[in-house]
């Protein structure tokens, strides 16, 4: 009996491996992942400019989703444009969890540490499409990453051992923040990157790809840091988004300029994914 229910959870695992290949070959489906690059460097060129608002004259606008939300529904057709977005970035979820699935581009793609974290990114890209979503049908708060970060952690404190699992969360961002900077330093996308791209191609992604993902890699940091801290004095309040995120790094010495930076970084990085949604892989 055992061994039966074993193999049918195989047939079914290698069904849904199989059918997810397919989809990934469609021509359709990877139009759609395109779509969902770009979508996700609008959120972070928005962000970017957004943040250098706030370096430069403490703008109160949210630095973060929300933020570039707001500044993209202002737009001509900006509500439309928002749905779009959240669409897209949708789409994007499904390619990641594809990737996740039966594996990426690259030498060592079917292998588990290529897979599983893109099995994260689906996660991320799906939580992000629905809190856009929200935002673009006017839910009220549901583009700040500061407010979704504390109800986040109040509700888990409350949970049997709440605490240990906050702790542990906030040490997960802190190492997906580590292993952005990593990323970026060993420039694994050049891995991804479909034959034919151009010299002068392959140096601008290593601009914006080492700049972009090194900025990441900063605001998941902190942001993780800051979760840590709200499990150690148990106040889910110091748990921190995005916005709150890059406001610490101005508190810092040298703030401003260090925002600055992080900024900038924020916007190459929404550079990055314009261009490897020209380039990449798919």
């Amino acid at each position: 009996m055992t061994g039966t229910i074993a193999d049918e959870s195989r047939r079914t695992a290698r069904k849904a491996k199989d059918g997810a290949r397919e989809v990934k070959r469609s021509p359709a489906f990877r139009a759609l992942a395109r779509a969902g690059l770009v979508s996700q460097a609008v959120i972070y060129l928005l962000v970017g400019v957004v943040a250098l608002r706030v370096a430069f004259d403490g703008d109160r606008q949210q630095a973060d989703q929300g933020g570039a939300l707001e500044e993209l529904a202002q737009q001509p057709f900006g509500a439309a444009l928002v749905w779009a977005v959240g669409c897209g970035i949708a789409a994007l979820a499904l390619w990641r969890l594809a990737e996740a699935l039966v594996g990426t581009a690259g030498p060592d793609g079917h292998t588990a540490k290529s897979r599983v974290p893109m099995a994260g990114a689906a996660l991320l890209c799906a939580v992000t499409s629905f809190s856009v979503l929200a935002f673009a049908a006017g839910q009220q708060g549901s583009g700040s990453s500061d407010e979704q970060s504390r109800d986040m952690t109040a509700r888990a404190m409350e949970w049997p051992a709440g605490r240990w699992l906050v702790g542990i969360a906030g040490l997960v961002v802190v190492g997906v923040g580590v292993w952005m900077g990593v990323r970026a330093i060993r420039r694994k996308w050049r891995e991804e990157l479909r034959p034919g791209v151009p010299r002068w191609g392959r140096r601008l992604l290593d601009v914006l790809g080492v700049g972009g993902e090194l900025a990441r890699g900063v605001v998941f940091a902190t942001a993780g840091f800051f979760v840590c801290r709200a499990a150690l004095v148990f106040d889910p309040d110091e748990a921190v988004g995005l916005d709150n995120a890059l406001r610490s790094l101005a508190a810092a010495p040298a703030g401003p300029w260090v925002l600055t930076a992080t900024a900038v970084g924020l916007m190459l990085f929404g550079g990055f994914a314009l261009a490897m949604a020209r380039w990449q892989r798919i």
